[in-house]
């Protein structure tokens, strides 16, 4: 598969990437078609996993190899790409919580704009294109509509990632106690983790609720979030480097920033990892040095 190589090569990815993609890829992906053949419909797949876990890769490799391989008509869209901007999070910190204007928790996103491209993607009664929204972080807003991918509709499959996605809510008690400083210092009434919480219930859990399938990546511990977090950072400051000497300062953040941003996403990620295992349709696990090393299925009664 020379289209796979190429992949390979244009994401920079591992020599031994390649042998994850035999024994889970390539597994996944043919469950995929057997899916949607069986369903007789499009299927809505949710690709969940913490920051670095590689469910974009995923998400991407997967589009091409359906599409290639065996013939399904694709679409990747994003959570992370339906980010409130950057004016709509300054006001929902003004009339809720001050911390709702860093993106990342539920409540963060754009949940309407999410249900609506889905229902255009997988609407056979009518063909269309259909542009889908891209995030871009270096302006921390969404990107010029310019700069969006366009996609046929309707497809065979959506994959649906993001770093919450298929997150259940935390019960009550659960959020007592701050599970990091920030929780500590800056939502000590509550009231912040309270309001995410409430979202995961409400419209959170009906945009979830369309899933078909939920893949998970699952990743040995937050603390290598955290890792995976910087070198992701980066590339991001890589990719910058020309432009910050226009600007004249150095792009992205520093590790004291990531590590501060990061406590952002800390609570429902140790809770995903937690609890998403076990209802989770596949997992995938994630080594220490960031390897898919297996897959799972999720055994259902008869």
């Amino acid at each position: 598969m020379d289209w796979l190589e190429d992949f390979i090569a244009r994401h920079r990815l591992p020599s031994d990437y390649a042998e994850a993609i035999g024994e889970v890829v390539g597994p996944l992906a043919e469950h995929l078609r057997d899916s949607h053949r069986l369903a007789g419909q499009p299927l809505i797949v949710g690709i969940s996993g913490a920051q670095g876990s590689g469910k974009t890769t995923l998400a991407l490799l997967l589009d091409e190899w359906l599409e290639r391989e065996l013939g399904l008509a694709t679409a990747c869209l994003s959570l992370d790409g339906l980010y409130l901007r950057k004016a709509q999070r300054w006001e929902l910190s003004r009339k809720v919580h001050s911390l709702l204007e860093t993106r990342g928790v539920p409540g963060t996103h754009d949940v309407a704009r999410v249900e609506d491209l889905l229902d255009l993607l997988v609407d056979a009664d009518h063909e269309r294109t259909v542009a889908l929204p891209v995030f871009d972080k270096a302006l921390d807003d969404r990107a010029p509509a310019g700069q969006w991918p366009v996609v046929d509709a309707p497809v065979d499959v959506v994959l649906f990632e993001g770093w919450c996605v298929g997150a259940r809510p935390q019960t009550p008690g659960a959020l007592a106690e701050p599970v990091n400083a920030l929780e500590a210092e800056r939502d000590r009434s509550g009231r912040w983790r309270r309001y995410v919480n409430e979202r995961l219930r409400t419209d959170y859990a009906s945009l979830f609720g369309r899933l078909d399938l939920l893949v998970m990546l699952r990743v040995p511990n937050f603390e290598k979030v955290l890792e995976w977090r910087r070198l992701q950072e980066e590339k991001l400051r890589q990719r910058l480097r020309v432009e910050s000497r226009i600007r004249g300062k150095p792009p992205g953040m520093s590790d004291g920033e990531i590590a501060h941003f990061i406590q952002h996403y800390e609570r429902l990620t140790r809770h995903m990892l937690k609890t998403m295992p076990a209802y989770a349709d596949a997992v995938i696990d994630v080594d220490d040095n960031h390897r898919m090393t297996g897959i799972s299925w999720l055994e259902r009664s008869p």
